[in-house]
């Protein structure tokens, strides 16, 4: 009698690509382990208010006190009205806590954004660091021209239209705004054209200060519709690129400002 035949092994299927082991993560995980990285490396909400808090300090040295007696003063006027509406006591303290430290974060707010500009008072790039505090719909170009005695023009394009933003000697400033000027008309000659010096009023009449900067520009008016902004905006990125490369001026251009502001709301 003929012997049956040995069964035959199956072969094992494997995928192109694998030889057996575990697959190795791809993009999508070394992503997304970034991402947890980011948010452990970026500080807590307390730390940031910390911070600011610190920073302030520096040159608001009585901050302190003046945040205790704004939290005791709303508090003990909060409290005295909520006595006078119906609910127990209990509902009024927690209520009278609660307005005490909301005004409290609003002169902390206040007073933490006023030390910011105090720091930056002076330094080159000033001017650029408190445009940084302008909302969406603006977009700011820092040091578009320069000259060797480091006066610094700096461009914000917005509703009010182009507004260039002179930041030095405000007797050199004004031939260099002048070039600017001419330039950008030749681009957008149908957008309005703004000059802006930003410095100290006692020095020159005409200059803003760095506090008051970013809402001087924004009371320039609305001239410019978001939908025009695309087309104003392309035409200056081509004159940027007709630009020579020269480097940047020497010194600190801060950018801490728009940092505090994103502190106090925890961002």
């Amino acid at each position: 009698m003929a012997k049956p035949a040995p069964p035959q092994k199956s072969a094992k299927t494997q995928t192109p690509g694998t030889s057996g082991k575990a697959a190795k993560p791809g993009k999508p995980a070394k992503a997304a382990k970034k991402e947890k990285a980011a948010k452990k490396d970026k500080p807590g909400r307390l730390k940031q208010i910390a911070a600011s808090y610190r920073m302030t300090k520096k040159s608001d040295p009585r901050i302190g006190l003046i945040l205790l007696a704004v939290f005791l003063v709303s508090g003990a006027v909060a409290f005295l009205l909520f006595l006078l509406l119906p609910g127990g006591w209990p509902f009024d303290v927690v209520s009278a806590v609660m307005v005490g430290l909301l005004a409290v974060l609003i002169v902390f707010g206040r007073r933490a954004q006023k030390a910011a500009y105090a720091q930056i008072e002076g330094q080159p790039g000033a001017a650029a660091a408190a445009l940084g505090m302008l909302k969406r719909g603006w977009k700011v170009d820092p040091a578009i021209a320069f000259n060797r005695n480091q006066d610094i023009v700096h461009r914000v394009v917005g509703p009010p239209g182009i507004v260039l933003v002179g930041e030095g000697n405000p007797n050199r400033l004004k031939a260099l705004l002048t070039i600017e000027r001419r330039k950008h008309e030749r681009v957008a000659s149908e957008t309005p054209i703004h000059e802006v010096i930003s410095g100290n009023p006692d020095q020159h009449p005409e200059a803003v200060p760095v506090s008051k900067l970013s809402r001087h520009v924004t009371k320039l008016g609305r001239k410019v519709k978001p939908a025009e902004m695309t087309d104003v905006l392309a035409r200056l990125k081509a004159l940027d690129a007709n630009r020579s490369n020269m480097p940047i001026p020497k010194g600190p251009i801060p950018t801490n400002l728009k940092g505090a502001r994103q502190n106090m709301r925890g961002r």
